[in-house]
C-alpha cells in the first residue's frame, strides 16, 4: 500500500511540473523594468500563435519544456507579441504589437528578439531545431 501511495504522489508531481506553464508577459515596457531590477535577459516572442505553424513547434518544442521554463525562470523575462488570427484582443493591444513589430522590423514568424536587462537589442532568434538544449544553445551565443 505504500508503494502504491508512493507512486501515486510521484506520478502526481510529475504532472504538476510538467504540466506548469511558463507565464510570458504582454507589455514589454514593464517587462523591461523588470528584467533591469532583476538583472535579467529579455526574450520576446513575435508568433502568430493561432495559425503560424512554425510558431507553434517553437512553443511546443522549446517553450512548453520544463528545460525551458526552469531556465527562464533564473535567467529571463519572457514577451508575447501575439498577432492572432482567431483569438480576440483589443484595439490598443493590437495598435501597440504592431508598433513594436515595426520597431523591431519584424519580418515574418515566429521571430525572437532578444535584449539585455537594459533593452538593448542582442540578436534574434527563430525557430531552432532540436529543443530546448539547441535553443538555449543559440541564445547563449547572442548573450555574450
Amino acid at each position: 500500500m505504500k508503494k502504491l501511495l508512493f507512486s501515486l504522489v510521484c506520478s502526481l508531481l510529475v504532472v504538476a511540473v510538467a504540466g506548469a506553464e511558463t507565464k510570458w508577459a504582454t507589455d514589454l515596457a514593464e517587462a523591461k523594468a523588470k528584467a533591469q531590477k532583476e538583472k535579467k535577459t529579455i526574450l520576446v516572442n513575435f508568433t502568430g500563435s493561432d495559425w503560424c505553424p512554425w510558431c507553434v513547434k517553437l512553443k511546443d518544442e522549446v517553450f512548453a519544456k520544463p528545460e525551458f521554463s526552469k531556465y527562464a525562470a533564473k535567467n529571463l523575462v519572457l514577451v508575447e507579441i501575439d498577432f492572432p488570427r482567431r483569438k480576440e484582443q483589443s484595439e490598443s493591444l493590437k495598435k501597440t504589437n504592431s508598433e513594436l513589430a515595426k520597431q523591431y522590423e519584424i519580418s515574418g514568424f515566429p521571430t525572437v528578439v532578444v535584449l539585455s536587462s537594459e533593452g538593448k537589442k542582442l540578436g534574434d532568434l527563430g525557430y531552432v531545431k532540436g529543443g530546448p538544449k539547441a535553443f538555449l544553445a543559440e541564445l547563449a551565443k547572442l548573450k555574450k
